[in-house]
């Protein structure tokens, strides 16, 4: 057992040192004059990622466009964009760098959170945070149905009596966040697990499918809920904030490509909840291409291109 948990634990750490060696997109491969797209390692920032480059592509053909699509958390994201190194992150989470880049204290009303990170991050970082893809990708501790019905699971208090005895796998960045991290988590629910495992959030499902952990934090849109025949824990106490999705983007990149805009702002309210845990589904359990997924998705909606915008500066 102990051999099988180092696994676990090790990987993420050769991940970093790999990432750290060989970041595709960053250094002098970037061209300075054009559009930088950051992604990360998980299968929806991936999906991501990639549906924003194929807009791009389709509205922008001339344009020289790159990705980075390594970056592990939402704070790789943030400093690709603060270095330099991009101008456009495909993906971030209100709830995420709302307590996380802004270092605000989390808020519980979905406006709200949108609200304060579109204000934060003009005023702090001259980016431009975007409008929902329509989704939201909350974390969700998550079981085997198995254990579920064994134990008759249905809300993370459901698990008080028995979390003295259970190992947990926990996204890394969780352990240590404010409001709605590990300590929010012991305050607000009252109870702790036997051993807490700190790992990647993309091996958390695996490690718990091989029987390695009995529960596991991971995102609820994932596509291996489904794959793994997976329950999601209703967080009853409402621990976790909203985390909607959106697209960032630096004022320097739109200033440059003022059409950039137009292209994000085509992908609004164009994801639900279902869409993007049957996308991540569709490349976690059927192997198919993120970026085949993301294309095919794109063409089945013909690219939008028949959908009007409300520019920005008119909704304020």
């Amino acid at each position: 057992m102990k051999n099988r948990l180092t696994k676990w634990l090790l990987l993420p750490i050769a991940t970093i040192l790999l990432a750290a060696c060989s970041l595709p997109g960053l250094g002098t491969s970037v061209n300075s004059d054009g559009i930088v797209i950051t992604g990360g390692t998980t299968t929806e920032m991936q999906l991501l990622s990639y549906m924003v480059k194929g807009m791009v592509g389709h509205y922008l053909p001339d344009a020289p466009v790159d990705m980075v699509n390594n970056l592990g958390s939402s704070t790789l994201n943030h400093q690709a964009l603060m270095g330099g190194d991009a101008n456009v992150s495909a993906v971030r989470y209100t709830g995420t760098s709302l307590t996380g880049e802004l270092a605000m204290d989390p808020l519980t009303d979905p406006d709200a959170a949108y609200d304060a990170v579109v204000k934060g991050f003009d005023e702090q970082f001259d980016q431009i945070w975007f409008p929902s893809y329509g989704f939201a990708n909350t974390y969700a501790f998550l079981v085997t149905r198995a254990f579920a019905e064994e134990n008759n699971l249905q809300t993370i208090s459901d698990l008080s009596n028995l979390a003295p005895t259970l190992n947990a796998g926990i996204d890394n960045s969780w352990m240590k966040r404010e409001g709605d991290g590990y300590e929010a988590f012991k305050t607000t629910y009252g109870f702790d697990f036997q051993h807490v495992y700190p790992m990647q959030i993309g091996l958390v499902y695996d490690a718990l499918q091989a029987g390695e952990m009995n529960i596991v934090l991971g995102y609820s849109t994932d596509g291996r809920i489904a794959s793994y025949d997976l329950v999601v824990l209703e967080d009853d106490l409402h621990l976790f904030p909203p985390y909607d999705a959106s697209p960032v983007a630096t004022k320097k990149i739109l200033e440059a490509y003022p059409e950039l805009e137009t292209i994000l702002l085509k992908l609004e309210n164009t994801v639900t909840d279902e869409m993007m845990q049957a996308m991540n589904y569709e490349v976690d359990n059927d192997l198919v291409e993120a970026q085949t997924v993301a294309q095919n998705f794109l063409a089945e909606n013909n690219f939008f291109e028949d959908k009007q915008v409300t520019p920005l500066k008119e909704r304020k």
